[in-house]
């Protein structure tokens, strides 16, 4: 039997790292068989329609005879369509009186069919599950595949993991009703991996101490040096000096990573990202994007750093337009795409860490190997990062290691590290405060700089010294602030004093080099 009242029920679909309310409804009139569905991209439309069909058909429903209007509201929200196959499917059914509506009532829905009537893995199971719980549903029904990252979060939201279409009619009905999904909410995924420990690079104890500095006052910063002098070797260590994850930065980040992940995460994750991407990503590849009017966007290489390292190796070989995007997140701790008649947004509050030869020829500087580089050729080469160099916070030389370190015994681990920079990050957010947004010296206005950076007579001496001989910019000057601010920090000293400014200027080769 028909209803003569339109059948309803509630989806979800992604909208950057969230889920968004999909109102479905569904009204049938005997005709000529077809199906009809307002609030989608044609081409998503087209799509949903044929997988909605064949998995009823697959299941026994006879749709002969009857015109069905689908209405996915709100009109003006983009929609990605396979999400919301098992919400239309139900609802159909329901508007056919082969389901009571209240059994529909309350309940959020969200799944992809298969042509068979199974019921596939979807993007952005947490996002739901903290959808449903904003609105207070009493059910949430998700693949089954997407269940174990759903409860996460804990009990307070019911999550049903269902594998076909049969299935959760059987439960919907009561005929066979199902058991919650097990809550597991400090589950890790198996495949976290550990990062790699500090005391296994020899020597390099400069670039050591200013990854530690970086990491303290959340830096950013740049390598220079020969191939093969462990760049990228320090820049691997860098996330593990950083306190654990909190409770809501893992929550975020395993949104995150469920917007891109092949399989649906089994867990919080636990560790933080370090993302490197290559030098031939594109600016969409880096900064998000792509989806088009089918899909969402999807979050890029920045995004996927979130709370934590995004490391650009060969950083001249990057586009102009990529390192010039960049600037954004590195000032807001947000990434903005636009799209017609709407705008996505997606977290990217990172620690970039870049690395690149101070030559083309890579050898300027090195006492084995004679530069073969014009000074001309030079500048060109470092004017590919002018976009992004004001950003970068700590310029350092990496030189080639010497035979005598490679035989030297392991340093300091990462631990003994990691619990320096725990306690100088202790120091700044009880400066700040517990509620500032950013609480980390890189993050400090001007006005801020001003009142927690003063420096004595002798600090003021050579900062305007170096001022002079560098030839530094007031924002340069501000940088070495900062970065002396850490240094302080490190040493558990209130006042900025000559010696950390001292080694915040060390930490400027950039400035250096342009002054020779």
């Amino acid at each position: 039997m028909l209803n003569p009242s339109p059948a309803r029920a509630q989806a979800a679909t992604l909208w950057g790292v969230d889920a968004r309310i999909v109102n479905v409804e569904v009204m049938i009139d005997d005709g000529p068989t077809q199906i009809e569905i307002l609030g989608l991209h044609p081409n998503a439309t087209r799509e949903s329609r044929e997988r909605v069909r064949a998995a009823l058909r697959s299941g026994g429903f006879d749709l002969g005879g009857k015109s069905i209007l689908i209405n996915l509201t709100p009109t003006d929200l983009p929609k990605e369509a396979a999400p919301l196959d098992l919400a239309i499917a139900l609802t159909i059914l329901a508007a056919t009186g082969t389901l009571p509506q209240k059994a529909l009532d309350g309940r959020l829905i969200c799944g992809e069919l298969g042509l068979d009537g199974t019921i596939r893995s979807i993007r952005g199971g947490l996002a739901m599950t903290e959808l449903g719980r904003h609105l207070e549903s009493r059910e949430l029904l998700l693949p089954a595949a997407n269940a174990a990252e759903a409860v996460v979060l804990g009990d307070a939201l019911p999550v049903i993991g269902l594998h076909n279409l049969s299935q959760a009619l059987l439960h919907l009905k009561g005929v066979e009703p199902l058991t919650a999904w097990p809550t597991s909410p400090l589950a890790t995924p198996p495949s976290a991996a550990v990062s790699p420990d500090l005391s296994e690079v020899r020597g390099q104890e400069t670039a050591k101490r200013a990854l530690e500095v970086a990491a303290a006052g959340g830096h950013n910063l740049l390598f220079l040096g020969p191939p093969g002098s462990g760049k990228s070797m320090l820049a691997r260590r860098f996330p593990g000096l950083f306190p654990p994850l909190t409770l809501p930065e893992s929550i975020l980040c395993t949104k995150i990573y469920s917007l891109v992940a092949e399989e649906p995460p089994e867990g919080l994750r636990q560790v933080r990202p370090f993302r490197s991407p290559h030098t031939g990503a594109s600016t969409a590849g880096v900064l998000g994007g792509g989806g088009g009017d089918v899909r969402p966007p999807r979050p890029g290489e920045a995004t996927l750093a979130h709370c934590g390292v995004l490391f650009l190796d060969d950083l001249p070989d990057f586009g102009r337009a990529t390192l010039a995007a960049l600037r954004e997140p590195l000032e807001t701790g947000v990434v903005t795409l636009l799209r017609p008649g709407s705008r996505v947004q997606f977290p990217a509050r990172f620690s970039l860490i870049a690395a690149m030869s101070s030559c083309p020829c890579g050898y300027l500087g090195d006492p084995k190997r004679a530069c073969t580089c014009s000074p001309a050729f030079i500048r060109r080469f470092r004017e590919r990062i002018s976009g992004l160099i004001d950003r970068l916070d700590l310029h350092v030389e990496v030189p080639a290691v010497r035979l005598n370190e490679l035989r030297a015994g392991p340093g300091e681990t990462t631990a003994q590290v990691a619990r320096r920079v725990a306690a100088a990050q202790a120091v700044q957010i009880d400066r700040f405060g517990p509620g500032a947004s950013r609480t980390l010296n890189a993050a400090m206005t001007p006005q801020q700089v001003s009142a927690f950076c003063a420096v004595d007579a002798a600090g003021r001496s050579l900062l305007e010294a170096a001022f002079e001989k560098l030839g530094l910019s007031a924002a340069s000057r501000d940088c070495i602030l900062k970065v002396a601010r850490t240094i302080a920090d490190l040493a558990g000293s209130d006042a900025i004093r000559a010696t950390h400014l001292a080694e915040a200027i060390q930490y400027r080769s950039l400035d250096t080099r342009s002054a020779r």
